[in-house]
């Protein structure tokens, strides 16, 4: 939040650049411990230049807050272990002389050889994290590392076995996608074998579509031609066809005339009553006929 002053060089040391806003009466005391603050966070090198305002001025000593409470709890710290230390010292050298004292030892009168083995002792106990040297602290301690190595031996053959389960799936689920792909590029080729057929039959529909228009105007076109020459309606197409359908309903209907006539003509009746009958059914039978070559010639016209 530095103001544009900061950028200018040759800042006299300790001082700050202060903006012509003016402080409240609190934050004037806070710009103080602020300033305080910065000369001594900065000692002999010069102090940036930046705006003084109730903002940055706020912002800052909460920034010295912080820094005073980080620098008092690293001081505590190092003063406890500083402490720690010279505790360790005295118990170190409170063991040595009692060593010294009951069996007449000391680690300077070891030999090379018990050198090596006193530090490989102590590094052991300080890996195995025991509380002393003694055989049941590291027995605790191994049996403790081997229980923690059984159970990660246990852990480690759950995780084979849930690994194995896992690519069990991932082959399976690799199959089925293998599978469904060929299945989709089938319905892919079947689909655009389809879209094709599809896309001839529209066209074949178009094309028949405008051959039905073409015949439909075409039709039209010499039933007016038909029309203006004078051309009867009992001659069109459909006449002719409700015609040849009365005709074959005529015809269904002089068969069982024909059969009635011969059943009367197997019989032996009275010859004036037969005959009157005979004359009847032959003149039926000739008005029906006579009706059906009437239609006839009319469609053959």
């Amino acid at each position: 939040m530095l103001g544009p002053r900061a950028r200018q060089a040759g800042c006299p040391r300790g001082r700050v650049e202060v903006s012509g806003r003016r402080l409240s009466p609190r934050n004037s005391f806070l710009q103080k411990e602020v300033a305080a603050w910065l000369k001594k966070m900065f000692g002999d090198h010069p102090i940036p230049q930046y705006e003084v305002n109730d903002r940055t001025t706020e912002i800052l000593h909460h920034l010295s807050e912080r820094n005073r409470v980080r620098d008092r709890d690293g001081h505590l710290v190092i003063e406890d272990l500083k402490q720690k230390a010279s505790e360790y010292e005295s118990e170190a050298k409170h063991l040595q002389d009692l060593l010294m004292e009951s069996v007449n030892f000391s680690p300077a009168s070891l030999s090379s050889i018990g050198s090596r083995y006193l530090n490989a002792l102590v590094d052991s106990a300080v890996a195995l994290e025991v509380k002393d040297t003694s055989v049941s602290s590291f027995l605790s301690a191994v049996n403790d590392l081997t229980s923690d190595l059984f159970r990660t031996k246990s852990k480690n053959e759950e995780l084979k076995l849930e690994l194995s389960k896992l690519e069990k799936k991932l082959t399976a689920s690799l199959v089925l996608e293998k599978c469904l792909r060929e299945d989709l590029k089938k319905t892919e080729l079947q689909l655009s074998t389809e879209r094709a057929k599809v896309n001839h039959r529209l066209q074949n529909m178009d094309f028949l579509k405008a051959k039905s228009e073409e015949s439909r105007f075409g039709i039209r076109a010499l039933e007016e031609k038909l029309a203006a020459r004078g051309m009867e309606a009992s001659l069109s197409h459909q006449s002719l066809v409700e015609l040849s359908e009365k005709l074959e309903e005529l015809k269904q209907q002089t068969i069982p005339l024909k059969k009635k006539l011969e059943s009367y003509l197997d019989l032996m009746p009275d010859p004036s009553l037969a005959q009157v009958k005979i004359e009847e059914a032959k003149r039926e039978l000739a008005t029906i006929e006579a009706e059906l070559t009437k239609e006839v010639e009319m469609m053959e016209l």
